[in-house]
């Protein structure tokens, strides 16, 4: 077997699967090159394709509905959007001291986009991410409880660096499933960021957990490191299927 048939499968037992991939490649176009630099150019190489692999698994863990850019959004249709504000929250300074995000309007109004956006901006930057429904993550919630498996799911939700909980109040909580959520959101606390999509006012949230000590405790610790933006115009979705009609 001759030296380089060797190194071929050294690099394999070692699992540098992107740099023996491309070494035959790279012999026959950089034969002039010194062994630093080849080196310093394959190791390169397998670190981008490994940083690539790992994006695509946090991304598919994310369990994002869709992917949207916040390039992909027309300020100009939501003119009343402090533009300058949406973009801060995109260099997600908000997580350096761990405060949450509520987004509040009428449905449509791209709350799900933006916070969809961010949470792209988080998981490119290595910050371990997860959107869920508000009543799909309540259902869990109570189906671990009734499985005596509460505690390893609160930790699991708990532990995510960024979780959106989308259309918080489309649908009512029970009393124990608004006291669930309750815990994890108290987990969360001065730890972890939470972003929040609703289209209730969060005056109106009573009506939906059913509680009002609960409902005063829950957006006590949602509201105190926070930063609340209200989203008010035209649906989106009215706007893409207006584009598509014309």
């Amino acid at each position: 077997m001759t030296t380089y048939h060797q190194v071929l499968n050294q690099l394999e037992a070692l699992k540098l699967n992107k740099i023996r991939n491309h070494l035959p490649t790279y012999l026959d176009e950089h034969a002039s090159v010194s062994l630093v630099d080849g080196l310093h150019d394959l190791c390169s190489e397998e670190i981008r394709g490994r940083d690539s692999e790992l994006q695509a698994k946090r991304l598919k863990r994310a369990h994002l509905p869709y992917v949207k850019r916040v390039n992909d959004f027309d300020f100009q249709f939501q003119p009343k959007m402090n533009k300058a504000e949406i973009l801060d929250l995109h260099t997600l300074r908000f997580l350096d001291n761990h405060d949450n995000l509520l987004f509040i309007g009428n449905s449509g109004v791209v709350k799900t986009h933006l916070a969809i956006s961010i949470t792209l901006e988080a998981l490119e930057k290595g910050y371990k991410s997860y959107f869920c429904l508000s009543n799909e993550l309540v259902d869990k919630l109570l189906r671990a409880n009734a499985r005596g498996q509460l505690e390893r799911t609160l930790k699991q939700y708990a532990n995510y660096d960024v979780l959106v909980i989308d259309e918080v109040g489309y649908l009512p909580f029970s009393r124990d499933g608004a006291s669930l959520l309750f815990q994890l959101i108290n987990m969360r606390y001065e730890k972890k960021s939470t972003l929040i999509t609703t289209n209730i006012p969060l005056s109106q949230w009573f009506d939906f957990l059913q509680d009002k000590k609960l409902t005063n405790a829950l957006l006590d610790r949602l509201v105190h490191y926070s930063k609340v933006i209200s989203i008010t115009g035209k649906s989106y979705r009215i706007k893409d299927y207006n584009d598509r009609k014309n």
